[in-house]
């Protein structure tokens, strides 16, 4: 075994040694660039469970879980201002306690929201996450669920059905600081804190296999330029507090064609398209090509799966042309050529041009300066939005008879300027559990409710009309 697999532990193995050390990624080390306490690099995952669980025995099971996958207790190191790297600094266990237990109540999943969008867990101490246990909370059961963090009152006429009885379940609350880790590796460290508690088996489903006839025309693709600045999301109703807003709400899975060549993700890209392009109208944007920044991640689900940030950034353009509802069928054959094209393509995480960035020839504290003006120079041509698919959730996330197996699970990606806004999806039991997230800079929560519905109206499109 490596020092990474397994760092010392003193007073365990012999003689004491230093903590292993890991020099941080392209990806953490121009997140760690760029940090600002207004609007925290948070990723919040949000966990129902139909039933209770046990406090003693989730918290022995969930740091056990952490030691399964050592990657994941870490903390900055310290370091003089003329070092090249960062550093992570590995820990044989937690600095703090990680899991807490709020005092339940009416407002207990609210806030747990707003603490998991406005609190960052400190890169200083291991590990940089932290798990909440709400008891007794969660949205109607096969609703559409219009919680956010400040209820956003929904602008369609037509009332969002309810129906079935508010469950007295546990919602589990992980708040990831996203320059250290992101969703899909601390939703692995769940599943394997879900068998050790549970007993049950969370080894990750198959995923799905794509047709092989649609695969092979991926490097076929008329792609429009990137050159051309973007459009941006046109601004609503700011608010005058700094951080982000908070919606989720739970659909159908849009339904497609049998043996179509395009998938629900591609129905999810379009579906986001056409709603941007739809808030743009609405507010006097004139017409511009849109780009959609699509997180694509590769590593395996087992319990070998590398934790960190391990997803690579595409982006998906889409002219002002091809923008048109009545066009669908023809929107969702170019999204799907796009997509396969781009995940097809070798290519660093962030580019070329962040792995020279970030190349430790000078200390690392010019390069912060650097990146840091870079950023802000390079913000008009910055997509003009991200949307992440989880896809459907590989692991049963099964606790065990008293507390049950989930039943909703919701991610949420930062949306700082200049992108203000951020999509993420996630399928769990047979419905889509969407969360939009935005930048109040940019947008409120009565802004953030037309959104979903135009979200919804467009998503709903796709299945009907994409078969023509």
């Amino acid at each position: 075994m490596t020092a990474l697999e397994h760092p010392a532990r003193d007073g365990t193995d012999g003689p004491s040694r230093p903590p292993a050390r890991v020099p941080f990624p392209v990806v953490d080390e121009v997140s760690r660039h760029c940090l600002q306490e207004e609007e925290p690099e948070t990723v919040h995952i949000e966990v129902h469970l139909p039933g209770r669980l046990d406090p003693a025995r989730l918290t022995a099971a969930f740091t056990q879980a952490l030691h399964r996958h050592p990657r994941i207790l870490m903390r900055e190191a310290a370091g003089p201002w003329y070092r090249r790297r960062y550093e992570w600094e590995l820990t044989p266990d937690p600095d703090v306690e990680v899991v807490s237990f709020p005092p339940p109540g009416p407002g207990a999943l609210q806030h747990a929201r707003t603490r998991a969008l406005l609190t960052a867990p400190p890169l200083s101490a291991s590990p940089p996450i932290r798990l909440e246990v709400v008891d007794g909370a969660g949205p109607p059961v096969g609703s559409e669920a219009t919680d956010a963090v400040g209820t956003a009152p929904p602008r369609s006429a037509a009332p969002r059905p309810h129906t079935g009885p508010r469950p007295k379940g546990t919602v589990l609350f992980l708040t990831v600081n996203h320059t250290a880790l992101d969703g899909p590796a601390c939703l692995r460290v769940l599943a394997t804190a879900a068998q050790l508690y549970g007993g049950k088996d969370n080894s990750p489903a198959a995923p799905p296999v794509r047709p092989p006839e649609a695969a092979a025309k991926a490097g076929q693709v008329d792609t429009p330029s990137t050159w051309t600045p973007p459009a941006r999301v046109a601004h609503g109703t700011p608010e005058p507090s700094p951080g982000n807003g908070l919606l989720v709400t739970e659909l159908g899975v849009p339904h497609r064609p049998k043996g179509s060549p395009y998938t629900v993700n591609d129905q999810l890209m379009a579906a986001t398209a056409l709603m941007i392009a739809h808030w743009n109208r609405e507010h006097g944007a004139r017409p511009r090509p849109l780009r959609i920044t699509m997180p694509v991640d590769d590593r395996p689900r087992g319990t070998d799966m590398p934790i960190g940030n391990g997803t690579r950034l595409v982006e998906v353009p889409f002219t002002v042309e091809e923008l048109d509802a009545g066009r669908m069928g023809e929107l969702l054959h170019r999204t799907a050529e796009r997509t396969r094209a781009l995940k097809s393509l070798p290519r660093p995480q962030l580019g070329h041009g962040a792995a020279l960035l970030t190349a430790p020839v000078v200390p690392v504290a010019w390069r912060a300066a650097l990146t840091r003006g870079l950023r802000r120079a390079a913000g008009p041509w910055t997509s003009t939005t991200l949307l992440s698919n989880i896809g459907r959730i590989p692991y049963a996330l099964d606790f065990g008879t008293e507390a049950g197996r989930a039943h909703a699970v919701w991610f949420s990606a930062p949306a700082r300027t200049p992108r203000g806004l951020t999509v993420t999806t996630a399928s769990t039991a047979g419905r889509l559990h969407v969360a939009l997230r935005w930048s109040r800079t940019l947008l409120s929560h009565g802004d953030g409710a037309h959104l979903r519905d135009l979200f919804e109206h467009y998503l709903h499109a796709t299945q009907e009309d994409g078969s023509r």
